[in-house]
Formats: C-alpha cells, structure tokens, sequence
C-alpha cells in the first residue's frame, strides 16, 4: 500500500500506526488515511520480528519502557499485555500494536528562534524551557539547537560551544548502536538512551559541557539535576509537554522550577497549521520578548514530526 502512494503524499506522513483487526493508518499534518484492508496478528508478528531483528531478548529493556528506535531514530511506540514482576513493568508480551513515528532531520529549523535565547551583549544562551503538545515540533527544534550552539552561529558573534545531550528516548540526536543518526553538531556529546537525571550529572562531573539539552522533563529528580546543572554554571535547554503556563504550574516538579526562576526563556509551540509554529517567547518575569505575534519555525512540508 505504501509503494503504491506517490512521494509527496509520503512525505506528509508522522506516523504510521498499525493495529491488530484495525485498518493500517497514516497519520498526516491534516487527518489521516484508513487502508482498505484490516492488520492481521501474523502481520504484528512478523513486524516485531523485523524490527527486533529476530532477537527480542536484546530489546526487553526498550520494551518494558513501551517503545523501540530504529536505524534513523524512527521511535516505535508498542502496546500489549504488561509482564509484571515485583509490580513493575518487566517487558510486555501479545504485541497487539505499534506507532512508527517518523523522524526527520530539518536543518535551519531554529534559525528564527536562536537569537531571542541568547544574550548577544554576553554572548551566552539562556537557560530555556520549549513547551510544545504532541506532535508541535520540540523535538526537532531541540536538535537544530544543539547543532547550531554546536558549530557556532557566525551571524550572531556565537562561537561554537561544547553541547552534551541526555536522549533517554533516542528521539533528539536518533542514535543507533550508539551512534547518532542526525547532525548534532561537532562539538556534541550524546548520552543515549540514558534516564535524564542521571545523564546531566555524568555529563556535567565527566564531559564538561557549557549546555545541556534534554527532552520532556518532568520528573523530581530531573528538576533537581537541573538545579545542579545551573549551580555548576551550565546553560539548561529542555522542552515539556504543554501549552500554556498553568499547564506547567499544575505540576508540583516543574511549578518549583518556576518559582526559583531557573528558567530565563519559555518558548511555546503550537501546531495549529502546521507543526512548529512559535505563538509567544517570554522571559523569567512572564513578558514577552518577541514582537511578532507568532513566526513559524518548521516549513510545512519540509517536515512533519516533532
């Protein structure tokens, strides 16, 4: 069915989402397409076999956490029946279901959105927090950072700096076997598939890195390696699932960030016409720093997943 779809309808595709007795569905920027016929259980086995390359066993950890990353940073989201032990999650058996979202690279993404996160007198990025819903781009606009602060912006005075990335989901630089499948940038280091808390502090006692970025925060002990990260003098980028503040301030972790005003830059995605779209940048006092209304980082049809 795929092959038979002409390029430029692929290219609208986030995610592909395959489901035992359902209709295999694309899901687009705008709605979605049924195939006509319905997913059959040999079919999800077969499947699974293929991305496991007929070897399950190496991927229990990836499956206990609900997902797998192909070659390309393609994140696979699993469901089925959970194996308890010790009421924890210890893998999970019967696959009846997966979500392919497919990740794509886009360079230039955060050309726009660069200069409000930097104090051009200083010549230092603030420590930044992107909340974006699903799907709004964060993703993808945290990687273009990191490259960016990587190499060194010459049209704004930015050197390049040294950039540590804690990718506990594989998703920011697209690792595979350890080796990051996306341009990060040349002064990057990247901690995969690693617990966020954990990755900043090995990062900030073993690499040194002047910034470091990581995605969906939210837990306590993220906040508190966050603390210590600004404590030791290294630049906080980080992104959270949201739309406005007070989503933000209904969560006990993240309402301490606020508090402490850790946080110099929020920056809030939307992806209403498109994904990537900037509806407001405000600073620690709540005011906003950008003039237009809203600017779009992300092209509609240069890429559709974040």
């Amino acid at each position: 069915m795929l092959r038979e779809l002409s390029n430029s309808f692929l290219d609208e595709v986030q995610e592909i989402r395959i489901r035992i007795g359902k209709p295999l569905m694309l899901v687009l920027g705008q709605g979605d397409y049924l195939s006509p016929t319905l997913v059959q259980r040999e079919e999800i086995h077969r499947t699974l076999q293929l991305m496991s390359r007929s070897s399950l066993y190496a991927l229990e950890e990836e499956l206990r956490n609900g997902y797998l990353t192909l070659p390309g940073g393609h994140r696979v989201g699993v469901v089925g029946q959970g194996v308890i032990e010790e009421g924890r999650i210890k893998t999970l058996k019967n696959i009846s279901g997966f979500n392919i979202r497919v990740s794509r690279e886009v360079k230039g993404a955060a050309d726009s959105l660069l200069p409000y996160l930097i104090n051009l007198s200083g010549g230092e990025i603030y420590h930044t927090l992107i909340i974006s819903p699903p799907q709004g781009g964060k993703t993808t606009i945290l990687r273009d950072l990191a490259r960016q602060l990587s190499n060194g912006r010459g049209d704004l005075n930015l050197p390049g700096i040294k950039v540590g990335i804690v990718d506990e989901r594989s998703e920011i630089a697209a690792c595979f076997a350890g080796v990051p499948q996306r341009d990060v940038g040349l002064r990057t280091d990247v901690l995969d598939a690693c617990p966020k808390a954990e990755g900043m502090m090995m990062l900030i006692r073993s690499m040194s890195p002047q910034v470091i970025i990581t995605d969906e925060v939210g837990r306590l002990e993220d906040v508190e390696a966050i603390e210590e990260g600004v404590n030791s003098g290294v630049k906080i980028v980080a992104s959270v699932h949201g739309s406005q503040m007070s989503d933000l301030e209904k969560r006990p972790s993240l309402l301490r960030l606020l508090e402490n005003k850790i946080f110099e830059r929020f920056v809030f995605l939307e992806r209403k016409n498109g994904t990537g779209k900037v509806v407001k940048i405000l600073d620690s006092q709540g005011q906003s720093v950008n003039s237009e209304k809203t600017f779009s980082l992300i092209q509609r049809g240069e890429e559709k997943c974040g």
